[in-house]
């Protein structure tokens, strides 16, 4: 007779990042095993991941690593866990930064900006915590319940909440008065 013993697989992780792109990739890998692994609906694991990859690299543009290390070389933390009610966080911390997090309005042509908005819409919450020896951690609430069926439910409706209007629901805008002289 065999014996079967469960083993109770980690949905939490906390980990070391080079201050720089180099661990991203690495730390993305990371969560998205333990969390597939802890049956975690995929919608919500690439939400997850989507928002690691954010909270990074603003880490690394915006803030300086942790400890005494200069710009590029040293760490920041990435850490995420399943908390017993089945409520998903993901936190970054570094080692601060002269700006506080805050969502941007980026012009249509930037390059960049819209990072902190991506989360927002992607999230059910996010905040910013600091610490006594000027770490900060941004930490968010990728979903209050992995274990709902409709978890992840927000990819349905992302793209209505990050758009502009339609066109004809600017008032004031008809875009056939501008041709009306064209006959």
């Amino acid at each position: 007779m065999a014996l079967v013993v469960a083993q109770e697989v980690p949905t939490s992780s906390s980990m070391a990042v080079p201050h720089g792109p180099a661990g991203v990739g690495e730390a993305r890998h990371r969560m998205r095993t333990q969390l597939r692994r802890g049956g975690v609906a995929e919608s919500v694991i690439d939400d997850a991941v989507l928002i690691l990859s954010e909270l990074l690299s603003n880490a690394c543009k915006h803030g300086r690593p942790l400890g005494d290390a200069l710009s590029g070389d040293g760490d920041v933390r990435a850490a995420w866990r399943v908390e017993p009610a089945g409520r998903l966080v993901v936190e970054v911390t570094d080692g601060g930064g002269p700006t506080r997090p805050a969502p941007a309005t980026p012009s249509v042509t930037a390059h960049g900006g819209r990072g902190l908005n991506i989360i927002t819409a992607l999230a059910d919450d996010w905040g910013v915590r600091d610490d006594i020896r000027g770490e900060v951690t941004v930490w968010v609430i990728v979903h209050d319940d992995v274990h709902d069926p409709d978890a992840g439910h927000r990819r349905d409706d992302f793209a209505t909440r990050v758009a502009a209007p339609a066109v004809s629901g600017i008032p004031g805008l008809d875009f056939a008065d501008a041709f009306d002289d064209l006959d």
